[in-house]
């Protein structure tokens, strides 16, 4: 009997550092994709500054224009937290959206390598940055439903492991994004 309740207590001890060890790799994992959007916004921030001295040369009456890009930047870098970057990210993509569609307006500045080469880099950088918030996600839904899965909801708050939050525009944001835009000729 005495080796039955022994082998019962090593059993469940072996358990709960298997349990403790996975839930530290997926926390590790969730920190890692988050650490690879911030390596992807930093490359995304050092662009703009590029594209808007581009723009500049050749649409310099574009001020307001610049002024917003600017403006999206310094906050998209200030935000911290998923919730708060991914909405201030949103604004930026807007901003530098406005920035890319004065290229159709001045076929000089369209024409532009530079232009070209930047718009091209850019583009490279967004795919790259919606791979890293898919795999992000992705890493804090495991990770989630892995701390609040039996048995680990009874001891996983207590050992420090707590729900992440994802990459999410929120429902303001994402309501502005379901809506068509309006292209008129």
């Amino acid at each position: 009997m005495g080796w039955a309740v022994l082998g019962l207590i090593v059993v469940v001890v072996v358990y709960l550092i298997m349990t403790y060890n996975g839930l530290v790799a997926m926390r590790q994992r969730v920190n890692q994709a988050f650490a690879d959007i911030d390596v992807q916004l930093k490359q995304r921030h050092d662009l703009i500054p590029n594209l808007v001295e581009t723009v500049k040369g050749y649409a310099s009456h574009e001020k307001e224009t610049f002024d917003a890009v600017i403006k999206a930047r310094n906050q998209a870098q200030a935000a911290t937290g998923p919730h708060d970057q991914a909405v201030a990210e949103q604004q930026l993509t807007g901003a530098v959206g406005r920035l890319l569609a004065l290229g159709e307006a001045y076929p000089d500045l369209k024409a532009s390598a530079n232009f070209q080469q930047l718009q091209q880099d850019l583009g490279n950088v967004e795919d790259k940055l919606a791979a890293a918030r898919r795999f992000f996600n992705n890493a804090v839904g495991e990770f989630n439903a892995a701390i609040q899965a039996f048995p680990a909801v009874f001891f996983a708050p207590q050992m420090g492991f707590t729900p992440r939050e994802f990459f999410d525009v929120g429902e303001e944001t994402r309501a502005q994004i379901e809506v068509a835009p309006t292209v008129k000729f």
